[in-house]
């Protein structure tokens, strides 16, 4: 009896307070989030804490951290809200123009610099009404427990080995170029392995702590190590600081080509053997049954298989 009453005080407004607070680990940010004033977050917190007879969120240092409590509650909540999401949108059958919700997408900007505008284009044409978020494959977390707890639906980007334990889409493969200015010495007269490694290399940042990326994996692999002088965490904009400098860029022939027109920028083969890039999506169980998680998961194949082929536009 008293789990029942304790039940019946229970909200899905609140669980969503809940799982905001939790993963924002600040009231004033929940508040941003959710679109409500910070003093109905921080009643609606006040509540929280009083059913679970928690604190839930405590002072750490100068920000907040969630208590034992509010941790095992992150991932039952963003079940919930899942469930909650996909129960009449999906018993009723996906319209995208009448459908009222949000898709979250995670993806580097590596595929691509068209992908993620044609890609919203799309999704805002055919679903005008729902709402679309894009996240950063960010060094705060991994996308493994991004999807898992259903903060993003689905994740864009590229991997040696994909991870087993996640649906996965294939995309297309790419070839390994060089970017370099046009004045770049490797573009009068070439180079050799040795030249091409001691040469000036800018990569992404890492995608959370320790990770290496896709080009720095296979050199380790085969015992080479490059010379990386520069990071960039907006990988859109590195083109034009090789076109300003001595910097190689080392990524896919698709992304390179789009700024031959662009900038004062040539593409070389790189004298190391690279497996073809291979470019996928990921998503996680929970949504694989989701009809809204997989006309999302369509437009970024239809997008991704646009560009693939030259097309300047995907929003049709």
């Amino acid at each position: 009896m008293r789990d029942q009453a304790l039940f019946d005080k229970i909200d899905l407004h609140l669980i969503r307070v809940l799982h905001t607070v939790l993963m924002e680990r600040s009231v004033s940010r929940a508040a941003v989030r959710l679109g409500m004033h910070q003093p109905a977050v921080s009643a609606a917190l006040k509540r929280l804490r009083d059913l679970a007879d928690d604190p839930l969120l405590v002072r750490s240092g100068t920000g907040m951290a969630p208590t034992d409590a509010g941790l095992r509650m992150v991932e039952p909540a963003a079940r919930i809200l899942q469930a909650a999401e996909m129960l009449f949108s999906d018993a009723r059958g996906f319209d995208p123009q009448t459908a009222v919700l949000t898709f979250r997408i995670a993806a580097s900007d590596y595929l691509d610099p068209f992908f993620l505008p044609l890609l919203m284009a799309q999704i805002k044409q055919q679903a005008p009404l729902c709402k679309v978020e894009i996240h950063p494959l960010s060094a705060d977390a991994h996308y493994h427990g991004h999807l898992a707890q259903g903060d993003i639906d689905v994740v864009v980007g590229n991997w040696l080995r994909p991870p087993e334990d996640l649906h996965m889409g294939r995309l297309f493969g790419d070839d390994v170029v060089c970017l370099v200015a046009k004045d770049h010495p490797a573009a009068r007269r070439g180079w050799d392995e040795a030249a091409w490694l001691q040469a000036e290399h800018i990569a992404p940042t890492p995608t959370h702590p320790g990770a290496r990326g896709i080009i720095d994996e296979h050199l380790q692999a085969i015992g080479l190590q490059r010379n990386i002088t520069a990071r960039c965490a907006h990988f859109s904009l590195v083109p034009d600081m090789v076109a300003r400098s001595l910097l190689v860029l080392t990524t896919g022939r698709q992304f390179c080509q789009r700024y031959l027109d662009q900038l004062p920028v040539v593409v070389l083969e790189p004298p190391v053997a690279f497996p073809r890039l291979l470019y996928y999506q990921l998503w996680h169980a929970r949504t694989h049954s989701s009809a809204s998680a997989a006309w999302l998961r369509e437009r970024v194949r239809t997008v991704a298989g646009s560009l693939r082929k030259g097309k300047a536009s995907g929003a049709a």
